[in-house]
Formats: structure tokens, sequence, C-alpha cells
């Protein structure tokens, strides 16, 4: 049984699954730390903050970090809202991180650098399973401090470590240099970062979800500087995938995301590029030139701003005196790999998982969240909290609850959306934001479509434009 009394967890990340592990240890009277880069909770949230989530509040808050919460006089969101990062940092995260629960036992401004067993390296075998972990950390400031636990939880994710442009799994050459002039993610196109691409020429790569809000915001940006060009560059011919679970979908939007991305490819006002890659960056007429393969042939593009959204990886630096069993391809533990592998499965397909699909050679310790599942794009935030709970009952000595997994999750093949608020199960939906008030439509797709000559987009009924409201800079 974990040695609850003396020896506490080391949880490194203070984002939804990071702070839903603490609820879980709270609840079961283990003491943790929580070691957070940022300066406060749900950090990389916010660095997305202005794109709205699929997931409903009812799959995005965890159940023991909502007992804690209500203990406090917290009240429950609408469970059928989608929220937006901003929202559920502004109205689950921070409430959460500020209980006295947990307030006092997270570290912000903690950088986490390297994790190794007390007085151990990776080759050594003896007493290893009874040895403390040792966290290496950097303070605000640079100094160095460490602290010794008896397990821990990699919640640190893996927005920090953007997959570059190569089609290599490499920078392309040049990119380095042209860093001025490349996002990786989801820029906020509409707000913070709207003169970065307001009448330029921007090239967007990717084959996501990612990609799809980029894209849908360019083209709304479009409609007020029409100057603004969009080429839409895909790795792959095929855009199956690419356009979700459509009526099939399960989550409240069901699928308006890739509706709303087939109706901008067939609108004409962007230029889709597939199969596509990049060979070289380099400087042409105060913009980027872009040496480019399409379909096999060579190109040279020339563009003003690159959005790269192809994927996030683990950062797996931090690891490395460590044993860890790895599959070679994910990156995540060998026995949950084969249930998140990309090709096979969407964020809803994944079975629930827990101790065992997480468990490492290094015994007490995990990667959990989106983390956990390496290169693979299909985590969802309830996922992560079951993983929690079931470590939690592990550590705890509750074996039986560890290994009784349940969790339902929404059929879905689209994880995220920059769609208004209005896309609840009572509403048809609205594709890539309201259309102008003046145009009669309902959306952005439902408008490009009808000057395409399309009956429309079928979303929804035509309606005026929504306020919009842009998130603090």
């Amino acid at each position: 049984m974990f040695e609850r009394t003396t020896v506490p967890v080391a949880i490194i990340g203070a984002g939804p699954v990071g702070l839903a592990a603490a609820a879980h240890l709270r609840e079961r009277n283990i003491a943790s730390v929580t070691l957070e880069a940022g300066e406060h909770s749900g950090a990389s949230l916010l660095e997305w903050g202005h794109v709205r989530v699929f997931s409903p509040w009812r799959y995005v808050i965890d159940e023991a970090s909502a007992r804690l919460l209500e203990r406090h006089g917290w009240s429950r969101p609408d469970p059928d809202g989608l929220p937006t990062g901003r929202e559920i940092v502004d109205q689950y995260l921070s409430p959460l991180s500020n209980v006295p629960d947990l307030a006092d036992s997270i570290v912000y401004g903690a950088d986490v650098v390297a994790i190794s067993r007390s007085g151990l390296d990776k080759v050594t075998d003896r007493g290893r399973d009874a040895a403390a972990f040792e966290i290496r950390y950097v303070e605000r400031g640079g100094a160095e401090r460490t602290i010794v636990a008896g397990s821990v939880l990699d919640a640190s994710g893996t927005w920090r470590q953007p997959s570059p442009l190569g089609v290599t799994g490499l920078p392309v050459l040049g990119e380095k240099a042209a860093a001025g002039a490349i996002a990786y993610g989801i820029p906020d196109v509409l707000g913070r970062d709207r003169d970065r691409y307001d009448g330029k020429r921007v090239l967007v790569v990717g084959g996501g979800h990612s990609a799809i809000n980029v894209v849908l915001s360019l083209l709304e940006l479009r409609i007020a500087s029409p100057t603004t060009s969009i080429i839409w560059g895909l790795r792959r011919k095929s855009i199956d995938r690419l356009l979700g679970g459509g009526l099939n979908d399960q989550l409240p939007a069901r699928g308006d995301l890739g509706a709303a991305a087939r109706a901008a490819i067939e609108s004409k006002k962007l230029r889709l590029v597939a199969p596509f890659s990049i060979d070289e960056i380099h400087s042409v007429n105060d913009a980027l030139g872009v040496n480019a393969r399409v379909d096999g042939a060579p190109e040279v593009l020339e563009v003003d701003s690159i959005v790269v959204a192809t994927g996030f990886r683990p950062d797996l630096n931090m690891l490395r005196e460590l044993r860890l069993d790895l599959d070679p391809a994910v990156e995540a533990p060998k026995a949950l790999a084969p249930m998140i592998d990309p090709n096979l499965h969407s964020c809803g397909t994944v079975p629930p998982h827990g101790v065992v699909e997480l468990s490492h050679p290094e015994k007490w310790f995990y990667v959990v969240g989106s983390k956990s599942y390496g290169r693979a794009p299909t985590f969802l935030m309830a996922t992560g909290y079951e993983q929690v709970r079931s470590i939690a009952a592990e550590l705890a000595g509750d074996h039986a609850a560890a290994r009784q997994v349940h969790l339902v999750l929404p059929e879905t093949g689209v994880c995220s959306t920059s769609l208004p608020v209005n896309l609840g199960p009572s509403s048809s939906g609205c594709c890539g934001g309201p259309a102008p008030a003046e145009i009669d439509a309902c959306c952005v797709a439902d408008e490009v479509a009808k000057e395409a000559g399309k009956a429309g987009c079928g979303c929804g009924t035509p309606q005026k434009a929504l306020a919009r409201t842009e998130p603090a800079e």
C-alpha cells in the first residue's frame, strides 16, 4: 500500500487533469504538491482561450473537483453549454485552484526539467521500486530546486511541444529563421492576433480540427477584409477524416465543424492544396518564399504568414532518467497505444482506461492527461479524469476501485471548435461563426455556400449576427 502519511505525490501541471488528480488524492487523504510552470492554473488553456470546445460542460468537469468546489459554494455551469478555453479557466479551474484544500499545495512558476530516482540513475536496479523520486524544477528567476516524492503524476500536457512543419517530423529548412512569421496551434485570428492576418496572405498547414478552426476564422476575417487570402495545405489528399463525425457525431455540435470545413472548401474563397509538403522557407520581398510540393510537383508560394496546425508531441526529455514502456510510434504507454491509434480511433471511440494501461516499469510513476496519448490527437478531458481517479485509488491501496473503470464517452470525430455559443442540443448550429447582419445567411459557411451558388450549408435557419465577446489580451 502507498505510504500516504510520509511520502506525498508530486503532480506536474495545474491544468484540468492535474487539478483533478489533486482533488481525487485529497478525497483519499493523500498529500500532494502540484508544480505548475505558468503563473496560474490552466495557463496553457488561456493560450487558446478563444476556442470553443465541442465537449459540453458535463464532460469538462471532474466529479471529485466538483464535490470539492461545491463545498465552498460553487455552482456548476449549464451542463449542456459549450465553454471556451478561457471560460473553462475562469469558471472552473481558477476557482478550483483557489479552494483552501488545494491552494497551498500548488507551486506556480515551477518549470520541471527532469525527474529521477533518489540516489539512482536509470541503469541501477537495486532498490529502485522503493526509492523516492527527485523532481528538479526551475523557479521564477532561474533558481533550481528539487523536491522528493513517493509517486509522480506527469500531467504537463503537450501544448509547449508543437509539431514542426516538416512531413519528416523535423523543422523544414529555414523554419527556425522564419519563426517571427510562423504561429503554431490556434492563433486568435479574430482577436489578439488579428493584425497579423488582416489583409495578409496566409498559409495554414494541417489536416485536423485545429487547422479547420484557423481556416474558418480566416474566412470570417476575409468578410471584413477581402484582401485576406488563404492557402490551406493538407499533407494527405483525402479529406474524409478531416471533415469529422458529421451526423454520426454525438457531441452537441454534431459534426458542424466538419460541415463548415466542407462548405469552406467548396466556396472557392480559399485555395486547397493536397497532398502538400514544404522543403524550405526563405525570405523574399519582405515576405516568405515557400518551396513546396503540391501533389508531387514543385511550386513556390509567397505568403506573409504561416500557421502550423500539425499537432503536438510529448516532452520526453524531462523523463530521460526514468524507465518508460512507450510505443515507438505513438509515444504513449504500450498498453494504451493500440487503443488510441489515430488511424483507428476518434476522440470518443477510445475505451476507458486507468492505472493498468498507464503503468510503466518505473513503479509509482504515471503520465496522465493529453501527454499520456503521446502524438495521438484523440484525447478528451473526461478520459483524463477517469485516469487520475483510477490512479488515486491505486495509490490508496484500493486496487478493486482502481480497476473498475467506467466511463461513457460520446462518439465523435471532432474535439474542438470556434463556433458560437448557441450550438446546443436544441439548435441545429451555426458553422464558422455568425454571418454579417446584412447577409441573409445563418453563418459564415452558409454565406459562402450561397455565394458559390448552393442552397446553403444546411446547418440551420437564417439568423442575424450574434454579439461576439473577444477574450482579453
